[in-house]
């Protein structure tokens, strides 16, 4: 007898457990068990404070000790045969089909072997990144395979990785998009039109950001968040905010994150004379970013491309006045003209008219622009309408 709702049994494939902030993996994983499946999450690394469901680690790796990484393969081997021989040669069986050598072959049984024990219905790859090297793994253990499409999964990994999703193209059976853009940017990567997309796009606790003061906000704060990475265009908006500071306006432009880009953007801002307006906040807890949300008027994403971006919506469901780029999927998350405002990407100027054009607006209609992006957020962007998106993944 085929399955109930309440027996489908999902494995999420991440590289670690989702941390407090992470609310799109978090929400997913409570909206399942609340709809009656069964979730178990495969990671490498395990924090001890995540307990939402059950947790399966990856075997080790000993980069640093070949002597110790053997034993452990040769143990991990000898487990697999005794536990689920069957899957292994079906393993075995199909990566060689692929025409996989027999080191990579070995790798990849040790590697994925926590998962071979499970039984599921799904196993489901929560970047596409991380099915590199496991597409068969659902196959060998007679499970449907998923995987959901993200920024890095496809506006830089294939740039430095051509032809990598080849193979889990033709291995997947359905395909999770956070956008619109990120569908196209994986048909544009080789994914054939037959396989089915579902877009289920980033979703908030709404009460939890409609329901806190927001009395603090001030004139001339600016804020953006996001790790320091030249895809993130910081260094668009430092040369924006030059352009305002030459006409006289005075702000405060805040930045949370880290990156590589750091010690680059530190010496931006000295070059463009921005030392006094300019505050690189490095990383920050949520209950810190919600407070410096509360505080500012113009958050600012200016990325040169972005798969949806979380950070947008919890600006716009705080109240921010929200101007975004054309990168990636932006225009999806702002409406222009109607919820915030997107701005052609590459083009400080633009963006440091469009900012000027924002200050200068009535109170009124900035409370206008601020109601409608709360509107939809919360209409369209919240978790219950997430967690029966997902339901209907899964089922349909």
């Amino acid at each position: 007898m085929p399955r109930t709702k309440q027996k489908i049994k999902i494995g999420l494939v991440l590289s670690r457990t989702p941390n407090y902030s992470e609310t799109f993996f978090n929400s997913k994983i409570k909206g399942l068990i609340q709809s009656g499946y069964e979730v178990t999450l495969f990671a490498q690394f395990h924090d001890p404070s995540f307990n939402l469901c059950k947790v399966v680690l990856a075997p080790k790796v000993y980069k640093d000790n070949a002597v110790l990484q053997i034993f452990a393969m040769l143990w991990g081997y000898t487990k697999l045969v005794c536990r689920c021989p069957k899957r292994l040669w079906k393993l075995m069986v199909l990566e060689r089909k692929e025409k996989k050598g027999g080191l990579q072959i070995a790798k990849n049984m040790y590697n994925n072997a926590h998962m071979l024990t499970a039984d599921l219905d799904w196993l489901h790859f929560g970047f596409a990144t991380m099915a590199i090297q496991s597409e068969v793994v659902a196959e060998a253990i007679g499970a449907k395979m998923a995987v959901s499409l993200r920024g890095y999964d496809m506006d830089i990994y294939p740039k430095k990785h051509p032809g990598c999703y080849g193979l889990l193209w033709r291995k997947v059976d359905k395909v999770h998009a956070i956008s619109k853009y990120m569908e196209t940017r994986a048909k544009e990567e080789g994914l054939e039109e037959g396989v089915p997309v579902q877009i289920i796009t980033p979703a908030l606790d709404v009460q939890r950001f409609s329901n806190l003061p927001q009395n603090l906000r001030k004139e001339g704060m600016f804020l953006t968040i996001g790790r320091l990475h030249e895809i993130k265009g910081i260094d668009l908006i430092l040369k924006a905010l030059k352009e305002l500071k030459e006409q006289g306006e005075t702000f405060i432009y805040r930045v949370i994150g880290e990156g590589k880009e750091r010690r680059v953007l530190e010496r931006l801002i000295v070059d463009l004379g921005l030392e006094d307006e300019v505050v690189l906040k490095g990383k920050q807890t949520h209950e810190m970013i919600v407070e410096h949300l509360r505080n500012t008027e113009i958050y600012v994403q200016y990325s040169l491309s972005e798969g949806f971006c979380n950070a947008v919506l919890e600006a716009q469901a705080m109240g921010c006045l929200c101007i975004v780029s054309n990168g990636g999927a932006l225009p999806e998350n702002v409406l222009d003209g109607e919820t915030g405002w997107v701005v052609p990407k590459n083009n400080p100027k633009a963006l440091a008219g469009k900012i000027l054009e924002i200050s200068q607006l009535t109170k009124e209609a900035k409370a206008k622009i601020r109601k409608a992006a709360q509107k939809r957020v919360s209409n369209e962007f919240n978790l219950e309408s997430q967690r029966k998106q997902f339901e209907a993944f899964y089922t349909n």
